[in-house]
C-alpha cells in the first residue's frame, strides 16, 4: 500500500503539469476552435520568465537587506508577476499570429503556432545559447514521512497551487462577465459577435489566461526538476494537447481530469512496465479510449461549420 500510494503521489505532481497547460489549449479550442500548438512552448517561456523574475527578486531582497521576507511569499510574487508577463506573451501571438488569419483555412493557423514555437525555441537558443539553466530553489525541500510514504512540501505546493488555480479559473469563467462572454462564444462562434460581445477583446483574454496557465504550470515544473532547456516544452506540450482532446471540446473540467488521468497512466505504467515503453503504453490506453469517448469525457458533438 505505501508503495502504491507513493505512486500516487507521484502521479498527482505530473497529472498538475499537465493539467495547467491542457486548460489552455482547451480553452483557445473552445472559443476560437484552433489549436494553438506553440502552448507547450509558452511553458517554455513562462519558465524562462519564471527563472528572470526570481533571480531578480533574490537580487532586490539581498540588496534592500529584505532576508527576512519569507521565502514562499517569494515564490508566491514569482508565481503572479511571471503569470503577467507570459499572458502578454500570449495577447501578443493572438494579435500578431492568428488574428491575420481568423478567417483563414484552419491549417494555416496549424502552422503558424507551429512556427511560432520554432521561433520561441531558436530565439531562446540565439539570446542565451544552448546551455541549459538552474532555476532558483527559492524553498528549502522538506521531506515528510507518512506511513512509509515520503511526500515533500514541493509536491505538496504543486498540487495545491495547481488546484486553486483551477478552480479560480472555473470561478471566472462561471461567476464573471467576461467569463460568460467566453462560454457564449465557445457556444455559438458565429452569431455572439453579432450581440455585441467584442471578439477581439475575448480571443486576447482567452490566450492571455491560457498563457499564464502555462507560465504557472512551467514555474511549478521547474521547482520540482530545476533544469531550464529550450527544448523543455515540446513532449510536455504535446501531452498536455492530448490530455485537452481526452478531455473534450472546451471542457475546463475535462481537461483538468484528463491530465491528471495521464499523470496517473504514464507513473503505473513505468511501474509495470520498462520506462522505455511508458509513452507507448500510455499514448494506446489514450487511443483505446477515444475509440469508445471520440468527443472526450465531456465534449459534445458539435454543428459549427470548420473553415478547413
Amino acid at each position: 500500500m505505501a508503495f502504491f500510494f507513493q505512486n500516487v503521489i507521484n502521479a498527482l505532481q505530473f497529472g498538475s503539469f499537465y493539467a495547467l497547460i491542457a486548460l489552455g489549449y482547451s480553452m483557445v479550442y473552445g472559443v476560437l476552435l484552433l489549436f494553438n500548438f506553440a502552448h507547450g512552448d509558452i511553458f517554455m517561456v513562462g519558465a524562462y520568465i519564471g527563472f528572470f523574475v526570481a533571480t531578480s527578486m533574490l537580487l532586490i531582497v539581498s540588496s534592500l537587506g529584505l532576508v527576512w521576507l519569507p521565502n514562499w511569499l517569494v515564490l508566491v510574487l514569482v508565481i503572479l508577476v511571471a503569470m503577467l508577463l507570459t499572458s502578454l506573451v500570449g495577447v501578443a501571438i493572438e494579435r500578431i499570429g492568428y488574428r491575420p488569419l481568423r478567417n483563414a483555412p484552419r491549417a494555416s493557423a496549424a502552422i503558424t503556432g507551429l512556427m511560432i514555437g520554432i521561433i520561441f525555441e531558436t530565439g531562446n537558443l540565439a539570446l542565451l545559447g544552448a546551455q541549459r539553466l538552474s532555476f532558483p530553489q527559492l524553498i528549502e525541500t522538506v521531506t515528510y514521512d507518512v506511513g512509509g510514504v515520503s511526500v515533500t512540501n514541493k509536491r505538496i505546493m504543486i498540487v495545491v497551487v495547481s488546484l486553486v488555480l483551477m478552480v479560480a479559473l472555473h470561478q471566472f469563467i462561471q461567476r464573471t462577465k467576461w467569463g460568460m462572454a467566453m462560454r457564449a462564444m465557445a457556444y455559438d462562434f458565429a452569431v455572439v459577435p453579432l450581440m455585441g460581445v467584442p471578439l477581439n477583446t475575448i480571443a486576447a483574454l482567452t490566450f492571455g489566461l491560457g498563457s499564464a496557465l502555462a507560465a504557472a504550470a512551467g514555474i511549478l515544473y521547474s521547482t520540482a526538476y530545476p533544469v531550464l532547456d529550450p527544448y523543455m516544452g515540446i513532449l510536455v506540450g504535446w501531452k498536455a494537447f492530448v490530455a485537452a482532446i481526452l478531455g473534450g471540446r472546451g471542457s475546463i473540467l475535462g481537461a483538468a481530469l484528463a491530465g491528471f488521468l495521464l499523470g496517473f497512466i504514464e507513473i503505473f505504467v513505468a511501474t509495470i512496465f520498462p520506462s522505455t515503453l511508458r509513452d507507448l503504453i500510455a499514448f494506446s490506453i489514450i487511443i483505446t479510449i477515444l475509440i469508445f469517448r471520440p468527443y472526450g469525457f465531456f465534449g459534445e458533438r458539435h454543428t459549427a461549420q470548420l473553415r478547413l
